[in-house]
């Protein structure tokens, strides 16, 4: 997965913990290479609870991990994208067929 604003690919890292963070935008996650990480607007989503940008989505859920608040993605983000659906949309959709959710 490229950096989202500047497309650049990560490479591996060395020892240690990647410089690389990740962050949610629009409802998706994404990834900020460390360049993009010096800019002061990422235009990244915020959490409703206490405003952080420390955000990771999963399975539909974003979850904040500075105060840990979840909530439920909202279905657009998936179906008004432009983007054909990742791997946890689809994840998603299979479990509401299986589980008969609307």
């Amino acid at each position: 997965m490229p950096c989202y604003r500047c497309g650049a690919r990560q490479t591996d890292p060395v020892k240690g913990a990647s410089p690389w963070k990740r962050g949610v935008r629009r409802e998706s996650q994404v990834l900020i290479c460390p360049d993009c990480q010096r800019l002061h607007d990422l235009d990244l989503d915020c959490c409703r609870t206490c405003g952080s940008t420390a955000l990771i989505c999963r399975l539909g859920e974003v979850e904040c991990r500075a105060c840990g608040a979840v909530r439920m993605a909202r279905a657009r983000a998936f179906a008004g994208s432009g983007a054909p659906p990742g791997l946890s949309a689809e994840v998603e959709a299979a479990l509401n067929r299986v589980l008969g959710r609307a």
